[in-house]
């Protein structure tokens, strides 16, 4: 099978689940992508919670997850990552690594890269590392809810990923912020310690800030700057 053959085929897969799951609950999606996918998808964490991974394993206990070791992470983020994998013992961390190290960017870009052009930042030590990973499945899952931000309104549970040629599937587009705090506490989900300290928003240690009361929790993502997204959901 040709390579725009198999593309055609999960592009039109997406379109039909699109519709057949657009109400679907969470584990409905996930068993969906399970059976579907078997082990061809992979779920993505940025391990600011254990949510996502806590349900994917509800319906295949040895799932992939992928996280974006950037070289940027606080320590918080590392060791909630640690703690998964204790947790979850039979998940698969798939560590997705930049091309170069900090210091090796830092000599070909100069230092701080991300204060600069926090957009080719991203895009070295996250869009190309994640591409360069989700070329090996045939479907990821995102942990990307509507509420997250007004950019992600609109989030279909499962949809094509033209950016990244593979399926993607958003088993909790529809979730509250809380019903999703009601799941994490009812179910004593993992959470990275950074969330009680008012980091609604994880990512890079440098472009992480707290976000004050009240508000949008993706403010505290390169504050200061015209910039909502790292370009890995848009």
């Amino acid at each position: 099978m040709t390579t725009a053959t198999r593309e055609a085929e999960l592009r039109a897969l997406a379109e039909e689940a699109g519709r057949a799951l657009a109400d679907a609950d969470a584990l409905t999606a996930l068993k969906w992508t399970a059976d579907t996918f078997g082990d061809d998808f992979i779920v993505a964490s940025n391990m600011q919670d254990a949510v996502l991974i806590d349900l994917a394993t509800q319906v295949k206990s040895d799932v992939d997850v992928l996280f974006l070791e950037t070289g940027y992470h606080f320590a918080e983020t590392i060791g909630t990552r640690d703690a998964v994998a204790t947790v979850y013992p039979d998940i698969r961390i798939v560590n997705a690594v930049p091309e170069q190290t900090v210091a090796q960017q830092d000599a070909e870009y100069g230092p701080k890269l991300h204060e600069r052009d926090p957009n080719l930042c991203c895009r070295l030590r996250k869009v190309v590392p994640l591409r360069r990973t989700l070329s090996r499945y045939s479907a990821w899952v995102t942990g990307v809810r509507r509420a997250d931000a007004p950019t992600r309104a609109n989030t279909p549970i499962v949809t094509w990923d033209e950016r990244n040629g593979l399926v993607k599937i958003n088993p909790i587009a529809p979730w509250t912020d809380e019903e999703f705090r009601d799941y994490l506490e009812s179910h004593g989900v993992l959470e990275n310690t950074l969330v009680s300290e008012g980091y609604l928003s994880i990512g890079c240690a440098p472009c992480t800030a707290k976000v004050a009361p009240g508000a949008d929790p993706r403010s505290g993502r390169w504050a200061g700057k015209a910039k909502t997204e790292c370009g890995l959901h848009g």
